[in-house]
């Protein structure tokens, strides 16, 4: 099996698929200022303690909800200005989801790389808008895709002339309310891309609650633990000072006080995992 050679560039500062672990990490949701400020000042700290690259993460609007009644944000304008605010505070890079093409001009503006969600995988018009934007496109890998076919979600935005684009798995759906991480999609995916691991959605039950999503934040060392010595370049990890009182998705979220002994840990098992993965670029 072959290994992608060369490294992709979020920003100007930070390489996937090199020698520096890379993480996206914030609250689930732009829920207020207060939080994603506390968020972002903490992980940077922590970031800075383990020497890992930090891109903050939070979404301006949470259009795949389970239920009509979840909370979907605070507003789109709302929303951005305050990313855009505590990028400008913290000086750390942004990344948030796209979920229409007629946002991601208005987003491409505030932040630094573009989601696009698991469900919106496939989406060519969404990917070729994010790609266009020339920001950095971060691809979740959807629930019900075989990991070889994400080949041809990197190429959509590759093809449309934007190299840097990397894609992230998050676990299969086979229904009944749970994800199964299979660690076998890691180097094949790692064929195409460097790749991500998504720890906190890949301990989601999607709408286990009944008509909210649960999670097993048990497991999720596990899984993270297995995907870095797996060769993974990077972690996406949803964070919460309080999960038990966040808007969406708190059963699945790490909690803020746990952040820097958990990143302790995976950044162990990274190290083990970048002795499998060689680089040209």
């Amino acid at each position: 099996m072959t290994t992608f050679s060369q490294t992709v560039r979020l920003t100007p500062q930070i390489e996937l698929g090199g020698d520096r672990m890379v993480l996206l990490s914030g609250p689930c949701a732009v829920e207020s200022y207060a939080i994603s400020s506390e968020v972002a000042g903490r992980l940077k700290e922590i970031a800075k303690q383990l020497d890992i690259d930090l891109i903050f993460k939070a979404s301006f609007d949470k259009a795949n909800r389970t239920s009509a009644g979840s909370f979907r944000g605070i507003g789109r304008e709302e929303a951005l200005e305050i990313l855009a605010k505590v990028g400008k505070e913290s000086g750390l890079p942004l990344i948030t989801d796209v979920h229409e093409s007629d946002q991601v001009a208005e987003v491409a503006k505030v932040v630094d790389v573009l989601q696009i969600p698991a469900f919106l995988c496939r989406q060519t018009d969404l990917l070729l808008a994010a790609a266009a934007s020339g920001k950095a496109v971060n691809i979740k890998k959807g629930q019900f895709m075989a990991p070889e076919d994400m080949k041809y979600a990197a190429d959509k935005v590759r093809n449309a002339g934007n190299p840097n684009v990397c894609l992230t798995e998050r676990g299969a759906s086979f229904g009944y309310h749970n994800l199964v991480v299979d660690i076998r999609s890691l180097p094949i995916m790692r064929q195409y891309t460097p790749v991500i691991f998504d720890v906190t959605h890949s301990v989601q039950q999607p709408g286990g609650m009944g008509g909210s999503s649960g999670g097993q934040r048990q497991f999720a060392s596990y899984l993270a633990r297995a995907a870095g010595a797996a060769g993974v370049d990077g972690y996406f990890i949803e964070s919460h000072p309080n999960p038990a009182k966040a808007l969406s998705d708190g059963p699945n979220m790490i909690p803020l006080s746990d952040m820097y002994d958990f990143l302790a840990m995976l950044k162990e098992s990274w190290m083990l995992g970048r002795k499998y993965v060689t680089n040209k670029g």
